[in-house]
């Protein structure tokens, strides 16, 4: 079972009906992007912390760069990345891991025109891509992968 699986299945055992663990991390996901000021906030916080080229990258038309679990860590806090690991019901670790792995391709599908745009609803967005993104996510294992348009 893999990374993404664990934390629906674990999700979807919290929740109430069968689309109970999407709709937790879209709810997780979605608080992420909103705690942080949206796309355009978790730029500039990767700005700062060092990976602003890095996070371009998910935003451009290059391939994603990768991320480390630790450096999810070092940019977002532990704060954050306990509370998102809280909301999905896994430990840190686990929610750190799951960030590394999958945030790139998150922030990819939400800039499908390869620029953050400060005024859009990621949170609508995320629930409206989520099918496609559960399947893209589940299709291209992490570590890596190119935008596809």
């Amino acid at each position: 079972m893999g990374l993404l699986d664990s934390i629906l299945d674990t999700a979807e055992a919290k929740g109430d009906a069968a689309t109970g663990g999407s709709n937790q991390l879209v709810g997780a996901l979605g608080g992420l992007l909103t705690q942080n000021g949206g796309i355009q906030g978790l730029m500039n916080k990767f700005s700062q912390g060092g990976l602003g080229e890095r996070f371009c990258s998910w935003v451009g038309l290059e391939e994603n760069h990768a991320i480390s679990a630790e450096q999810i860590q070092k940019v977002l806090g532990s704060q954050q990345v306990t509370a998102f690991a809280a909301k999905l019901g896994v430990d840190p670790a686990q929610a750190s891991n799951f960030l590394a792995d999958y945030l790139p391709k998150i922030v990819d599908k939400l800039t499908p025109t390869a620029q953050v745009d400060a005024a859009t609803d990621h949170h609508a967005g995320l629930a409206s891509l989520l099918p496609s993104l559960l399947q893209s996510l589940e299709s291209n294992p992490p570590g890596g992968g190119s935008r596809q348009a």
